[in-house]
């Protein structure tokens, strides 16, 4: 049963999979936060495509005998498609490339033959050797892509040879940045260790803006690979996002200001596990991230951790906090390492009232019951902050509510903020979403 929006994306897929006559019924769209008595209506009425009654089309998709054609199933193989286009006039081949989808809507360096193999020598690699697989989102199939696939992505996207390995770490980790969900979500890279330098990343003054040509083009990059390698991108097919997200032009890249780090705070790879002269990836995923210059006579981490408590994503229990080297340098004075302050937010930030009592349906009919502490946070009203931390896995200050949290492995984080400090210190200016880890890579490997 799908919502007759998504006809084109199933039978797509069905499609691919080898399963054209795949039995679906449609329902009208949406049905997130419509009623029960109209998604009521919807089941009793019509299928909104084939103008059948719902419920006899259901019977009748369950128990009609399947035909030899019905039992087919399995990916249908993909063409390949050619290493090499016939040459054209720039113009032309740059209006070929909008047409197919191969760019971000903006223009392109094409990657001619001789721009690629530039490209190539940054790294020990072959050509031909696999990086990794992507796919837009599970039903999908997954897209397999080499080395010189890679490279011609970097030259679309304007990189230097010298930003290649960093690129390659990228794609190994197999991470679309253009997620194929109605909801639009967002990736973030940050990159730590002595690649930064290396390559002239811009860590200071505007090191998330478009004043960098490593920054900018290595995000812009993943973008390219996650279209023209990952099979992301088309709208309604591959791409749902009802509205996108901006993000995704640039997604997010940038690297820790190591040298801005309070001392004994460690920057981001060395949390994950890598050495400091280790040079890495580490790639996160969201929705948003709000920009925040918040003066106030509360100390900065008291102004944070209020802001974290109110801070509202849908289904929100991790958060990114992307510090300014003089944010980072006040925090400090209290928190001397990034773990002694995410813990102190996640053992001190409750939950807002009226979101924890709609994700927990169950302890609200306890307070409704009079069981405790429920019945007394009730009484508080839906404006009251619930002294349930969102963030805390492993206990603390407020009390952790399993029901917010998934089960976490003994490797995990106690809570689930990151925190990364990045920019040129002329603010205390800070930033922070919902952003959640999603893995690190390393770039050595990729030389």
């Amino acid at each position: 049963m799908i919502t007759m929006r998504f006809q084109e994306l199933v039978t797509t897929i069905s499609y691919k999979k080898g399963i054209p006559n795949m039995r679906i019924t449609y329902t009208p769209h949406p049905i997130t936060d419509r009623p029960a008595e109209l998604c009521r209506q919807y089941v009793a009425g019509n299928d909104p495509i084939t103008r059948q009654p719902m419920l006899e089309e259901i019977y009748a998709s369950l128990t009609r005998p399947p035909s030899e054609e019905d039992r087919k199933a399995g990916f249908l193989k993909r063409d390949p498609r050619p290493r090499l286009l016939p040459p054209d006039t720039p113009d032309k081949l740059m209006e070929y490339f909008h047409a197919q989808g191969f760019t971000d809507g903006s223009p392109v360096i094409l990657p001619t033959e001789q721009k690629v193999k530039e490209m190539l020598k940054a790294t020990s690699r072959k050509p031909d050797e696999w990086v990794g697989q992507m796919r837009p989102s599970p039903p999908h199939e997954a897209w397999y892509y080499t080395v010189e696939m890679v490279a011609v992505n970097a030259v679309m996207a304007g990189a230097k040879p010298e930003y290649f390995p960093t690129i390659l770490a990228i794609a190994s980790k197999g991470l679309t940045s253009m997620f194929s969900s109605t909801s639009s979500f967002a990736r973030m890279v940050v990159v730590n260790g002595p690649v930064v330098k290396e390559i002239g990343m811009n860590t200071g003054i505007g090191a998330m803006g478009p004043v960098s040509r490593a920054n900018s083009s290595i995000g812009r990059c993943w973008t390219l690979i996650s279209k023209n390698l990952g099979g992301s991108g088309k709208p309604g097919e591959t791409y749902l996002g009802s509205q996108g997200n901006p993000l995704n032009y640039g997604n997010l890249c940038f690297p820790e200001t190591e040298d801005g780090l309070p001392p004994g705070w460690n920057p981001l790879h060395v949390q994950k596990g890598f050495n400091k002269n280790d040079s890495v990836v580490s790639l996160f995923s969201g929705w948003s991230i709000n920009d925040i210059a918040w003066y106030s006579p509360l100390p900065i981490y008291d102004v944070i951790r209020g802001w974290l408590e109110h801070f509202f994503s849908y289904g929100t229990t991790q958060a990114t906090l992307i510090l300014d080297p003089i944010v980072a340098a006040d925090v400090a004075t209290k928190y001397p390492s990034k773990e002694a302050f995410a813990k102190y937010l996640a053992d001190n930030t409750g939950t807002p009232g009226w979101l924890y009592w709609s994700q927990n349906t169950a302890a609200l009919k306890q307070a409704q019951s009079g069981v405790e502490p429920y019945a007394t946070w009730l009484k508080q009203g839906q404006g009251a902050v619930v002294p349930v931390s969102r963030y805390n896995r492993g206990g603390g200050g407020v009390s952790r509510n399993p029901s917010f949290m998934a089960p976490r492995s003994t490797d995990e984080p106690a809570n689930s903020i990151n925190i990364v400090v990045t920019g040129g210190g002329t603010n205390t200016f800070w930033s922070g979403g919902d952003f959640g880890y999603a893995g690190s890579g390393s770039v050595d490997q990729w030389r």
